[in-house]
């Protein structure tokens, strides 16, 4: 293989675990962690990051729904006091919000894993 060849390979395997991971300082939890953590206090918020019809189909009861496209201008509206939990279809969204209310002074974030997909809670349709 030739250095090129090396070069690109591990640029893409960098910007695929970029895109994966979580950003330092956010927690990935799993849809059962987000259900069992929904129980135990209040003062959370869950932003789902879809776009609207897709929230319209069936969310998360109490979630707001923030698109991704919107997420950085809205954050003057999201409490950066509460617990934030960031969901979307399957988690690479919610992860990329989390990125960005990162940067913009958030600390206590929660990128929910497997987002929808794996959702087996009560859902509410609109």
């Amino acid at each position: 293989m030739d250095w090129l060849t090396v070069a690109i390979l591990a640029f893409f395997v960098a910007f695929i675990l970029f895109r994966i991971l979580p950003p330092r300082g956010v927690k990935r939890i799993s849809t059962a962690q987000l259900e069992e953590a929904m129980k135990e206090s209040k003062g959370k918020q869950i932003i789902d990051v879809r776009e609207a019809d897709e929230y319209r189909g069936g969310h998360i009861h109490g979630a707001r729904n923030i698109p991704l496209g919107q997420i950085k201008s809205a954050t003057g509206g999201i409490r950066k006091d509460r617990e934030t939990y960031l969901v979307c279809a399957s988690g690479f969204r919610s992860g990329q919000a989390a990125r960005i209310l990162k940067k913009e002074g958030f600390t206590n974030l929660y990128n929910v894993s497997g987002g929808m997909k794996q959702w087996k809670g009560k859902t509410v349709k609109k």
